[in-house]
C-alpha cells in the first residue's frame, strides 16, 4: 500500500513548520522583497491545514496552533521594520532596554495579527461543511469580516490586500468597488479554491491506494494521482480549479477595465503643489543643530518652490516640532506671509494642560491658520500605549514629547481655499475608511504627511504602497510629504509620477488635479464584506437544513 505524501507532511509534528513557512512566504510579498505574485498561492498550505483540521488527532503537546504560526510568519516578516526603533538611546533609553522595547513592539503587533487568523480558523471549524465551494465562500467571508473589524482597532497595517501594492495596480482597482475588502476577498478565495482542488487530489489518491485498488486498466507507467482522479471522477478537482482560474482572470479583467479609463484632467481643476522633504532625523529635532536645520531646510525649500510657480506647499508630519503659537512666529510662516502662497505645515496644537494633537496646519498668505487636520490614528506603542491599563507598566511611550498626545476627532472636514481636502497623517494611511469618509464629504485630492524616521526603506516603501491604495480607492490625486522618504506624487490610477530618495533633502513641484467623482466604495463603503458574510452564512444554513431533512 502506497502512502500519501500530503498526509505525512501535515502530521502534528510538521504542520506547524509548514504553516510558519507559508506565512513567511506571504510576508515576502511586500517590501523589501516585493514578490507580490506569491500572495496568489502562499495561503494554500494554511487552507489545507484548516480544511483537514478535523482529520488530525488531537494534540496532547502544547505546540502552537498552525494558524497562529502562519500569522506570525506573515506579520512578523512584513513588519520586521518595527525593529528599526532600536536604538532609542537618543531618548535616554538604555541599549538593552531599547532592544527589549523594539522586540516587544514587533512581537506584540505580530501576535495581534495572529489572533485574527486563529479566530478565522476557529470559525471555519464551527461552520463546518463538506462542500468545498461553500467552505471557500465561508472562509473568504470570515477573513474579510475579521479584517474589517480589526481595521477599526488600534493595531492595523498588513491587510492581505496591500500585498499587491504597488506592483499589481490592475487588481488594486477593485478597491474602487468595495475598498481593500474586494482585493482581499479575491486573494483568499483564489487560494481557497486551489487548496480545495489539491485537497481533492490528495483525498482521491489516498482512497484509491489505501484500499490497494489497482483495478482493470491500471497502468503502472502513469502517475498515481492521474489514475486516482480518473477512477473516482474529476469534478471535485476540476470545479475548484476552474473557479480559481475564473475568479483570478475575471477579477483582473474588471480591474483592468477600471484601470484603463482615461483620467479627467480639465484645465480649471489644476493645482501646482510643491513638497519639501526636510530630512531632519528625530534624534536631532530637539537639539539646537536640528532646530537650525528645520528653520533653514523648510524656509529655503518653500521659497525655492514658490519661485517655481507652485500654488501650495506641503511639509511632512511634525516638520516644525513646536506648538501652533511658536510656528506662527517661525521663519517659514514669515515667508508665507511675504510670498502669499499657501502652506500646509506639520506641527502640534495644544489641547489643554499637558495635552496636544499632531496636526497639519493650513497657513494662508495672511499667515493665519485657515484650517487644520488633527491626526486620528496614533501610532501604537509610539504615540500612545494601547490597552494602557495592562501594558502601561511594561513599556513607556516612545514619543520624545513629554506631554500626552491625543487623537483627533473622527470624520474631520478640512476646508481650504482650493476646496475640501482628504488628509491623512502617517499611520492613518493604513485605515481606508478614514480616507473614504473625508472624500465622501467633498475631499478633492489627498494629502498625506508623515515622518517615517527612524524606520528603514522597507517601511517607507510599504507606507507609500498604502497611499497608492488610498489614491485608487478614492479616485484622487495624492500628495505624499515625508521627513526622510519616500515623498511622492500619485495619480488616481496608482501610478507614481515622482518619488523622492531615502534620507535625502529634496523639493519637488508637480501639477495635480482636483476631482469630485465618487467611486462605488466612496458612496457605499465596504458593502461587499457584509453582503458576502450574509450570503455565505445563509448558504451554509440552507445546506444544513437540506441535509438535516434527509
Amino acid at each position: 500500500m502506497k502512502s500519501n505524501i500530503f498526509i505525512k507532511l501535515i502530521t502534528r509534528n510538521s504542520k506547524q513548520i509548514i504553516a510558519l513557512a507559508s506565512g513567511i512566504t506571504m510576508g515576502l510579498t511586500v517590501a523589501p522583497v516585493g514578490a507580490w505574485f506569491l500572495a496568489w498561492f502562499a495561503m494554500i498550505p494554511l487552507w489545507l491545514i484548516v480544511i483537514n483540521s478535523s482529520k488530525y488527532p488531537k494534540q496532547k503537546n502544547k505546540s502552537l496552533p498552525p494558524s497562529l504560526l502562519w500569522a506570525l510568519g506573515y506579520h512578523g516578516t512584513a513588519l520586521y521594520w518595527i525593529t528599526g526603533l532600536h536604538p532609542l538611546t537618543w531618548l535616554g533609553v538604555p541599549w538593552l532596554g531599547s532592544i527589549a522595547i523594539a522586540s516587544f513592539a514587533w512581537f506584540f503587533i505580530s501576535f495581534w495579527g495572529g489572533i485574527l487568523v486563529m479566530l478565522w480558523a476557529r470559525l471555519m471549524k464551527i461552520f463546518s461543511t463538506q462542500n468545498a465551494i461553500i467552505k471557500v465562500l465561508l472562509g473568504t467571508a470570515f477573513w474579510c469580516a475579521l479584517e474589517r473589524v480589526w481595521s477599526a482597532g488600534p493595531l492595523w497595517w498588513s491587510s492581505l490586500s496591500y500585498t499587491q501594492s504597488p506592483h499589481n495596480l490592475v487588481i488594486l482597482h477593485l478597491g474602487q468597488i468595495s475598498g481593500p475588502t474586494a482585493v482581499t476577498a479575491v486573494i483568499v478565495a483564489v487560494n481557497g479554491f486551489l487548496a480545495a482542488a489539491l485537497n481533492a487530489v490528495f483525498i482521491r489518491r489516498l482512497k484509491v491506494f489505501s484500499s490497494g485498488y489497482q483495478g482493470e486498466g491500471y497502468d503502472s507507467d502513469k502517475s498515481d494521482i492521474l489514475q486516482a482522479s480518473q477512477r473516482l471522477g474529476t469534478s471535485a478537482i476540476a470545479v475548484p480549479g476552474i473557479l480559481a482560474a475564473a475568479l483570478f482572470i475575471s477579477a483582473h479583467l474588471i480591474g483592468y477595465s477600471l484601470y484603463s479609463r482615461p483620467l479627467s484632467q480639465p484645465a480649471e481643476a489644476t493645482l501646482k503643489v510643491g513638497i519639501v522633504q526636510g530630512n531632519i532625523p528625530n534624534r536631532l529635532k530637539f537639539k539646537p543643530e536640528g532646530k537650525q536645520r528645520i528653520r533653514t531646510n523648510y524656509t529655503q525649500g518653500y521659497l525655492n518652490l514658490v519661485n517655481q510657480g507652485v500654488e501650495a506647499v506641503v511639509t511632512p508630519e511634525g516638520a516644525l516640532p513646536f506648538f501652533e503659537n511658536e510656528i506662527i512666529q517661525s521663519p517659514l510662516v514669515a515667508a508665507v506671509r511675504e510670498k502669499g502662497v499657501l502652506a500646509w505645515v506639520g506641527g502640534y496644537k495644544r489641547q489643554g494642560q499637558g495635552r496636544y494633537t499632531n496636526s497639519l496646519l493650513t497657513f494662508t498668505g495672511e499667515g493665519t491658520v485657515y484650517s487644520r487636520y488633527d491626526k486620528e490614528k496614533l501610532v501604537p506603542l509610539g504615540e500612545y500605549i494601547p490597552f494602557e491599563s495592562v501594558l502601561g507598566g511594561i513599556i513607556n511611550r516612545l514619543s520624545p514629547v513629554t506631554a500626552r498626545q491625543i487623537p483627533g476627532k473622527a470624520n474631520q472636514i478640512v476646508e481650504t481655499p482650493f476646496g475640501n481636502v482628504t488628509v491623512g497623517i502617517c499611520y492613518g494611511s493604513a485605515f481606508a475608511e478614514q480616507f473614504r469618509n473625508q472624500t465622501e464629504k467633498g475631499g478633492q485630492f489627498i494629502i498625506t504627511a508623515s515622518n517615517n524616521d527612524p524606520y528603514s526603506e522597507a517601511m517607507q516603501f510599504q507606507h507609500h504602497a498604502q497611499d497608492i491604495m488610498r489614491a485608487i480607492e478614492n479616485d484622487r490625486w495624492a500628495v505624499r510629504a515625508t521627513n526622510t522618504g519616500y515623498s511622492a506624487f500619485v495619480n488616481p490610477h496608482g501610478q507614481t509620477l515622482w518619488i523622492s530618495g531615502h534620507d535625502t533633502y529634496e523639493t519637488h513641484a508637480q501639477t495635480i488635479y482636483r476631482q469630485q467623482t465618487q467611486t462605488l466604495y466612496v458612496r457605499w463603503g465596504d458593502w461587499l464584506c457584509w453582503v458576502l458574510l450574509g450570503f455565505a452564512i445563509g448558504i451554509w444554513g440552507w445546506e444544513k437544513r437540506v441535509l438535516g431533512n434527509r
